[in-house]
């Protein structure tokens, strides 16, 4: 798989990344989920799991995998994952995100899996316990969930200590969602400061599109999530048409 440029951060992706929401904690939105994990659920299990899908990923030529606090283990695993194989930093690109806390406590039944806070507080909570993670393998660091509802945009602290962070050498980044992406991704280019977006895009929901075109003009990497709708674009899913053409494609 050839490795490209991601954005004007320079740093080497692939084509196809690896997300791990759906292998860092037991319950998650895709189709079939709980059928995938089977009936093990604990821990260990989990991470001996997703060490066999990064692997497999990593031996089909990926070389770019996302994370995020809320996804239960999932920096937890990767990390562990990255030291087994003796990948040294750079061999591959991490992104992570900050912004939600996982809640559910490994609960599949828990009535509430994750709590989203844009403060600079969990800013600063998060992004510390990411680094102590993932160390120099992180570098991309994203907010997770931007919306213009959320003011996080127009913070000005939380704005500041993205900047900081940028001086790093992290490249910054922010995830959009909901019905008004294309609108939050506008307003993250007129705010300045970011490198990457990442947005859902696919054959049942278009509308990011011409956003996306727009930062990809303007030098940011361009990452697209639920490019499968959670599954309904797949064998499993129920959409037949769009699936038919998506295969297709």
């Amino acid at each position: 798989m050839s490795v490209h440029a991601l954005g004007r951060t320079g740093l080497p992706v692939t084509r196809l990344g690896l997300g791990l929401a759906a292998l860092g904690r037991p319950g998650y939105i895709n189709l079939g989920h709980g059928d995938d994990l089977g009936p093990q659920k604990d821990v260990a299990t989990l991470e001996q799991e997703a060490h066999a899908v990064l692997d497999a990923a990593y031996d089909g030529g990926i070389r770019y995998f996302d994370a995020a606090r809320s996804y239960g283990k999932a920096e937890e695993f990767l990390a562990s994952w990255l030291q087994r194989r003796g990948l040294e930093p750079g061999a591959v690109t991490v992104g992570s995100k900050w912004g939600y806390t996982y809640t559910a406590d490994w609960r599949v039944d828990a009535e509430v899996h994750e709590v989203k806070d844009l403060s600079l507080a969990t800013l600063r909570r998060q992004v510390a316990e990411s680094l102590a993670l993932l160390g120099r393998y992180l570098r991309v660091y994203q907010i997770h969930s931007a919306t213009l509802e959320s003011g996080v945009l127009d913070d000005r602290e939380v704005l500041g200590e993205l900047a900081r962070l940028r001086e790093t050498g992290l490249a910054i980044g922010l995830t959009a969602t909901g019905p008004n992406q294309r609108e939050t991704i506008e307003r993250a280019l007129e705010v300045e400061g970011f490198d990457t977006v990442q947005a859902t895009w696919n054959l049942l929901e278009r509308s990011a599109g011409p956003a996306l075109e727009a930062a990809h003009a303007a030098g940011l990497g361009v990452i697209v999530k639920e490019a499968l709708a959670n599954g309904r674009l797949t064998a499993r899913g129920d959409v037949r048409p769009l699936q038919e053409l998506a295969e297709r494609c």
